[in-house]
């Protein structure tokens, strides 16, 4: 017990010191862009200063029109994660429940999954137009990769005490499936689906600065082209914390299942 609290004495000045210089870090930000804002040594509103940037956010999260562009853009990255999130992890199962499909396809992915997507774009605008489709395919196609990869490496790690286990009660493969690798490796799922986020998000984001009449992307490379820079900062201080947020929720998923295992 003594050891305990003397555990838990040290442990809280360290939390304190973290987030202070957290806190530190976050106001020697602020304040550099703010002199920066000030000193005229860059063109004017490159560098806007916050109080800008703040009533053009005010004016941001009253505009019902942004709120159009924002379902817009979300709907199109929860389709392409849907879809290529869905089908990274078929492939990535059956990559790594087979090792010849995984000798045969796997080097595929690690060629094609570093390679930008955008270079693709074209190609989908010709197949699926210069629709929400277009930039839905660019999403699902960044997706993809990072998903199946992360389950494929997860595969591979389940025990195989487990899997003879479920072979040796004659486990179909649908079972093995739902009873066997899913909750093995739910970890390496919930990562990929995070990075898979990630890649969807620009993905549909830079389609949409690249050819679209609507969406947050549409709306940035509006405020760039017309120089509204205080505009432009404000939306991307807002998808900033949008991704930190979703990104949290899906960490949580992990979170939760370890306290339930618990």
């Amino acid at each position: 017990m003594a050891k305990t609290g003397r555990l838990r004495q040290t442990a809280a000045p360290r939390i304190g010191q973290v987030t202070l210089l957290r806190l530190a870090v976050i106001l020697g930000v602020l304040a550099v862009w703010e002199f920066l804002a000030h000193s005229g040594w860059l063109y004017r509103d490159v560098v806007p200063s916050l109080l800008s940037i703040a009533r053009a956010l005010a004016g941001l999260l009253g505009s019902s029109e942004f709120y159009f562009n924002l379902g817009v853009t979300a709907a199109e990255i929860a389709a392409a994660l849907a879809i290529g999130g869905l089908s990274g992890l078929v492939v990535g199962i059956l990559l790594g429940a087979n090792r010849f499909l995984s000798r045969a396809f796997e080097i595929y992915l690690y060629y094609l999954g570093p390679t930008p997507k955008i270079i693709f774009f074209p190609v989908l605008i010709m197949w699926f137009g210069v629709g929400p489709e277009s930039k839905v395919a660019l999403g699902t196609l960044s997706c993809f990769f990072p998903v199946a990869l992360s389950v494929a490496a997860g595969m591979r790690q389940i025990d195989k005490v487990l899997i003879r286990v479920g072979a040796s009660f004659r486990a179909s493969a649908l079972q093995m499936v739902l009873k066997i690798y899913l909750p093995a490796m739910r970890h390496p799922i919930i990562n990929g689906f995070r990075l898979g986020f990630g890649f969807a998000l620009i993905g549909a984001l830079l389609a949409e600065t690249k050819l679209s009449n609507k969406g947050v992307g549409f709306l940035i490379i509006n405020a760039y082209s017309t120089f509204d820079m205080p505009r432009m900062y404000a939306m991307l201080i807002v998808l900033f914390v949008l991704a930190i947020g979703a990104n949290a929720l899906i960490g949580r998923l992990g979170a939760l299942d370890r306290i339930k295992r618990l």
